[in-house]
């Protein structure tokens, strides 16, 4: 197996202390936000191996895991992961601290990537143009699992609860929101209200937004997080879209999965994010970035939902898992037990193993918080000591 070398990315919104703190590093006052394990091109993680067979290049170097993969994919993967994956392992694996609210965003399905993807190409849209939706051919389902409380948004409100949360603030602008909830059909009363809200003359959305977060912030309770959500984001429409979402609260070991066309964005809190590998979000608001409101309106699923907090179900061996409805990735958590007995997680996948607590084993390899390892498809691995542990591999 190989220790990784792994890139934090400095976000704006990240934690300038939540990383550290897990590393048992000192804070640099920059913003650390997400801590990427993997293979992705845009920051992939580094192993240290040998070179090549010839005795002038054959001592250790690093490389790059993307390349690691490319040169081997059926050693590195096995068989069996490159046939339904192709030769590139299907997930990326993260730390993920947020400081500040992200962007408001929702994720394509896989037809409507490989259709997206092939339709900017067609005409030929930069992959770097900033109005650029999408940059792949794959969906992005993610699950995020807290590793401290986490707030965050996900999915639509019942249509009458979110009016009710709006009424409340007493903003007459906001009071024609509060009539299409109340008067239509589900469905097309969440899909005219986000219409509503992102095609606003931004004048005039701004100085709702105002007076919203004023009243936000006098109400407090269920009210606060808009508030905080405003002070980071002011004049943003987002502020209002975020209304029709279910506020979340993750205790440590809860998670939450989010599928294709479902709303949802990520308030504060540290947590280990696991998704497939993929770049494609389309943004509903809190961003500068470009906001594509055709194609949104056309991915978002417009139905009220409950969030769905998962909690880790017992596997054989002491393993807990997260039970997600996709293969591309598969999440699970060990926490060991001091003297307990060794757990073998050899299987013909690629795995990641990342030590949250502790200092356990995997193999010969001993991990501190925020250290982790790539086991290359059936390599025989086994975790020991005490601490706890993610798994994150594919469904084979």
């Amino acid at each position: 197996m190989d220790r990784l070398s792994n890139t934090v990315r400095p976000y704006a919104w990240g934690s300038t202390t939540a990383i550290p703190e897990l590393l048992g590093t000192a804070p640099t006052g920059e913003p650390q936000a997400e801590m990427w394990m993997g293979a992705h091109p845009g920051a992939p993680s580094r192993v240290t191996r040998p070179a090549g067979a010839e005795p002038a290049s054959s001592g250790p170097v690093e490389q790059s895991l993307t390349d690691v993969i490319a040169a081997a994919p059926e050693r590195e993967l096995g068989t069996a992961a490159v046939r339904a994956f192709g030769p590139r392992l299907p997930f990326l694996l993260k730390l993920l601290a947020a400081g500040a609210p992200l962007s408001l965003q929702v994720h394509p399905d896989l037809a409507q990537a490989q259709q997206g993807f092939a339709d900017e190409e067609r005409r030929g849209v930069p992959v770097d143009a900033p109005h650029r939706t999408y940059k792949d051919a794959n969906h992005k389902p993610e699950l995020i699992c807290a590793l401290t409380p986490f707030e965050g948004l996900c999915g639509f409100r019942r249509p009458a609860e979110a009016a009710g949360l709006i009424a409340a603030l007493g903003v007459d602008s906001l009071k024609p929101y509060v009539d299409l909830l109340r008067a239509r059909p589900e469905d097309g009363a969440l899909r005219e209200v986000l219409t509503a809200i992102l095609t606003a003359d931004p004048d005039e959305m701004a100085h709702t937004v105002a007076e919203a977060a004023e009243a936000a912030q006098r109400l407090g309770g269920v009210h606060a997080p808009y508030a905080q959500i405003a002070r980071h984001h002011p004049g943003d429409p987002g502020v209002i879209a975020a209304m029709l979402l279910n506020h979340v609260r993750l205790q440590p070991g809860e998670a939450m999965f989010l599928g294709a066309g479902v709303p949802h964005a990520y308030l504060g809190g540290l947590g280990v994010e696991i998704m497939a590998n993929s770049d494609n979000v389309l943004r509903c608001g809190l961003t500068p970035k470009h906001v594509d409101v055709p194609e949104l309106l056309r991915v978002v699923r417009f139905e009220a939902t409950e969030p769905g907090i998962l909690r880790p179900e017992a596997a054989p061996g002491g393993e807990e898992l997260y039970e997600t409805p996709v293969d591309e990735f598969r999440l699970s958590r060990y926490v060991l037990p001091p003297g307990g007995a060794p757990a073998d997680l050899s299987v013909a996948a690629p795995q990641i193993l990342l030590c949250t607590a502790g200092t356990p084993q995997a193999g010969e390899v001993t991990l501190a918080p925020g250290e982790s390892v790539f086991v290359p498809a059936d390599e025989t691995v086994e975790v020991s000591g005490t601490g706890t542990l993610f798994r994150a591999t594919v469904v084979i």
